[in-house]
């Protein structure tokens, strides 16, 4: 009869190693672009709409890669990328310094605040005879009328953060004796930066929103907004709805962009 060993250590079964699958909260934002091609697909092959005002899903991805890779899609996105740009840094740049400076003085930013909140609440587009008048049927006029809707958004938020900045945070330097320059310069300008990039972020959409429209209405050779209503008019409709798609890709990319610049710039937010 044969005994076992009991020094012999027993063997341990060793875990198996599991293929590690993309966690289903990754996966969430894919479910409404695929939703939302999957209706457009359902739509065309029900033949609710004539596909010569509505073509396939498939057909319009393929027709937008063909013109990513022959570059026409291309020059037409980085007019209209420069354009927005252009007038994004125009009113960013004018925006936060104004909106600043009429913040910390209440009494100033009410007395200009009917102003604001008119021209803000003006629609872009009935103002664009009134820049044609001014600039004329240019690429300035385009700039500029962008330019100006996102400075009255930049400014508002702007002014708004250094007016509800938190009081205790006030207090607490003046009783350190800072001087009104240094809480100015220390306090509330850094208080007012989260919601200056609320401004920012909306200030960067609504260029892009503007400038597309100034593009189909204003007299413009390039631009996405030109081959908007170029295809539109003479029933392109395929390169019409991909330049809608490079449209909105634009504007969701300029987005997350400062979404991730609020998260690594402005860290203390709510802190």
């Amino acid at each position: 009869m044969t005994t076992v060993d009991a020094t012999r250590p027993e063997r341990q079964s060793r875990p198996r190693a599991r293929l590690a699958l993309p966690s289903a909260d990754l996966l969430l934002p894919l479910v409404g672009p695929i939703a939302f091609f999957a209706l457009w697909e359902a739509v065309c092959a029900a033949h609710v709409v004539r596909a010569v005002l509505l073509p396939g899903p498939i057909a319009t991805l393929t027709y937008l890669v063909q013109g990513l890779v022959s570059g026409t899609l291309v020059a037409d996105t980085l007019v209209t990328l420069e354009r927005t740009l252009e007038s994004f840094a125009i009113g960013a740049l004018l925006g936060v310094p104004v909106g600043i400076v009429f913040g910390s003085n209440v009494r100033l930013y009410r007395s200009v605040e009917f102003v604001v909140d008119f021209f803000r609440s003006t629609p872009a587009s009935a103002l664009i005879p009134l820049f044609i008048l001014f600039f004329g049927i240019s690429d300035i006029n385009k700039v500029a009328i962008a330019a100006f809707s996102v400075f009255l958004i930049v400014m508002f938020n702007s002014a708004y953060g250094v007016m509800n900045a938190r009081r205790s945070r006030v207090l607490a330097a003046k009783v350190m004796g800072a001087s009104s320059f240094a809480i100015f310069r220390d306090v509330l300008v850094f208080e007012s930066l989260p919601q200056t990039f609320v401004g920012l972020r909306g200030g960067i959409s609504t260029a892009l929103v503007i400038v597309v429209v100034a593009e189909m209405f204003i007299g413009s050779d390039l631009g996405l907004g030109h081959r908007i209503i170029e295809g539109e008019q003479i029933l392109h409709v395929t390169d019409m709805y991909a330049s809608i798609l490079i449209a909105g890709l634009l504007g969701y990319a300029l987005n997350v962009l400062f979404v991730i610049l609020d998260r690594r710039l402005i860290h203390w937010n709510g802190k």
